[in-house]
């Protein structure tokens, strides 16, 4: 896939080879907005770039001018339920065009995989971003809350993981088509598992995609919760849910749980707070012609689309 987007610019697919600088590229563009001191360093032993290169659920792009790669994005699939990011371009060449490129592309992914639901999570205080995005359909809606806990595990709950219990897939689809019909995490399980980022911690009542230390998505020390659902209006199920997924991250030897609400899911994110959890950082959730979805207060869902 090819395809010309302005001149001297190329949208093509991300190869393996072009990993190394891409996720430099990557690091050094978050680092330089947040203006921190050594951006080449922002994200730490955390990996986007990698995990989602090789995640059967993700499609990987790379703008090129020169036959060099200058940015990249990553547009992720749950079923009818679609996002991207992390999308970033070479600081040299911030404002050339090169952002809006990649999103042309995106589109023709999300148009291509007939997305039901798309979205992505930004800046609250940045409307640049907020000007590239709704250029192209999508409006903030909700403030997303990025949180974490120090692990402090003493629960009875009844757990188990798909490592332990086998292929549980179907049932976990079933619960996430009670949240948003057409939600499916069955790539976004496939990719944990075969990557061994992690595992799927499985309760009664629901289940959660974990990512658990350097290399993944959580970072040395962390256990982050990518997903976890139980069915709607059980609140009882969520706190039961909560319980196993910090078990496990005791058990995986993390010391902390880092997990993303969206606050229009304002009962999760009550229990949250109730269960310790305290704000690292806040975002907000751009939804394409600012629909909902499952961010409503019955839903019990953690995700938080970074």
């Amino acid at each position: 896939m090819t395809t010309l987007v302005k001149r001297d610019v190329t949208i093509r697919p991300l190869e393996h080879g072009d990993l190394a600088v891409a996720d430099r590229i990557c690091r050094l563009a978050f680092g330089t907005f947040l203006r921190v001191p050594e951006p080449e360093l922002f994200f730490g032993d955390t990996a986007y770039v990698r995990t989602r290169y090789e995640a059967s659920n993700t499609v990987a792009l790379a703008a090129v001018i020169d036959d060099e790669v200058v940015g990249s994005n990553f547009v992720t699939r749950w079923g009818d339920v679609a996002f991207f990011g992390p999308l970033s371009v070479r600081v040299d060449l911030w404002d050339g065009g090169i952002a809006t490129a990649l999103m042309r592309a995106t589109m023709d992914v999300f148009s291509q995989w007939k997305t039901k639901h798309a979205a992505l999570f930004t800046w609250v205080d940045s409307a640049k971003h907020h000007g590239l995005y709704q250029k192209f359909g999508f409006y903030p809606t909700f403030l997303t809350a990025v949180m974490s806990k120090d692990v402090s595990a003493t629960n009875t709950v009844a757990w188990t993981t798909l490592s332990e219990a086998g292929d549980l897939t179907d049932e976990c689809r079933a619960e996430s088509d009670t949240v948003y019909p057409g939600l499916d995490l069955s790539g976004e399980i496939d990719s944990l598992t075969k990557q061994q980022l992690g595992d799927v911690v499985v309760t009664r009542g629901g289940f959660a995609v974990c990512h658990v230390g350097v290399g993944t998505e959580a970072g040395r020390g962390a256990c982050f919760v990518k997903f976890a659902a139980v069915r709607p209006c059980a609140a009882g199920s969520f706190t039961e849910l909560l319980d196993g997924i910090e078990a496990y991250a005791a058990r995986a030897g993390a010391e902390r749980v880092v997990a993303g609400v969206n606050m229009g899911r304002l009962e999760a994110y009550r229990i949250l707070i109730d269960r310790g959890f305290r704000t690292d950082l806040t975002g907000v959730a751009m939804q394409q012609d600012g629909d909902v979805a499952y961010n409503r207060p019955d839903r019990y869902v953690i995700d938080d689309w970074r």
